[in-house]
């Protein structure tokens, strides 16, 4: 028999009927989601869930939420049980961490509700590490969802909360738009390397070959791009803005020089044709 969710809230003897289950998923602001504000600065996550839409607001009414966020590799993570208790309208000055507009601005919605959001001590120890499979089909897609209709197996129980581990620098492949988002480990990976690299425009499908052989390594090249959209390049200037997708080509040694690396740049160039057939200007 499958572990599920229910056998949890009932074991901490709250019933399944005064739960409801919040699935917090990957939001369109560029770097960051629910995810990274929960990962990041937990107390922020807890504003930005307090507001919620006024005219879903019997969806919201019990006394429990349970709340779930969506991990970049996939999944449905549980991050706390909240005790719920609906306030009134937030305030006009209410911010929402996430997007940093007024709560709602960005659906083009009016003044949003406003819930205390207490995080209670039950089941705190499942907190970042515990996994449920949300279900398939059009009755599960819902983020809102009440825990005696909609039981959840448990998928996984980790030891403890792991943040993605970086994927090494053969495989790592992002968006510059996702680059605010990446786990610390993952900057401080991309920060202490130099190297060459590789930008490439989904629309267009053209490439650019690049190096960074400055202190903060491709990393910190890389948010030249996502400041200015071009990095400086004259071949990216004439084009529209771009969500390019980033990788690395070739990592530089530790002795490496800016002369070696721009001798692997050009190398690289070469190989790839980027004068001709990419964005490359030189």
């Amino acid at each position: 028999m499958p572990l599920m969710f229910n056998m949890l809230l009932e074991d901490a003897s709250i019933s399944p009927s005064d739960v409801r289950l919040l699935r917090h998923q990957t939001g369109k602001v560029p770097g960051r989601s629910p995810y990274t504000l929960w990962r990041d600065d937990v107390a922020a996550f807890e504003q930005y869930q307090s507001t919620q839409d006024p005219t879903k607001r019997a969806r919201f009414d019990a006394r429990y939420w349970a709340s779930f966020v969506s991990p970049p590799g996939g999944g449905t993570l549980f991050v706390g049980l909240y005790e719920i208790d609906h306030i009134g309208a937030a305030a006009d000055d209410a911010i929402d961490p996430l997007t940093g507009l007024a709560p709602g601005a960005d659906k083009g919605s009016g003044q949003y509700d406003q819930y205390r959001c207490d995080r209670s001590d039950l089941l705190s120890d499942y907190i970042g590490r515990l996994h449920v499979s949300w279900g398939v089909g059009s009755s599960h897609r819902a983020w809102v969802q009440r825990a005696d209709r909609q039981n959840k197996e448990i998928v996984e129980l980790a030891r403890e909360f792991r943040e993605e581990a970086f994927p090494g620098f053969t495989a790592f492949s992002l968006p510059l738009s996702d680059l605010l988002g990446v786990p610390i480990g993952w900057r401080a990976a991309l920060g202490a390397a130099r190297g060459v690299y590789l930008l490439a425009c989904p629309r267009t499908r053209e490439h650019y070959v690049g190096s960074a052989d400055g202190a903060d390594g491709f990393f910190g090249r890389w948010m030249d791009y996502v400041a200015t959209g071009h990095g400086g390049n004259a071949g990216m200037r004439i084009r529209d803005p771009s969500d390019y997708l980033v990788s690395v080509l070739e990592v530089a040694g530790s002795t490496a020089g800016r002369s070696d690396i721009l001798a692997m740049e050009e190398a690289w160039k070469r190989k790839l044709v980027s004068r001709s057939i990419g964005l490359n200007r030189n």
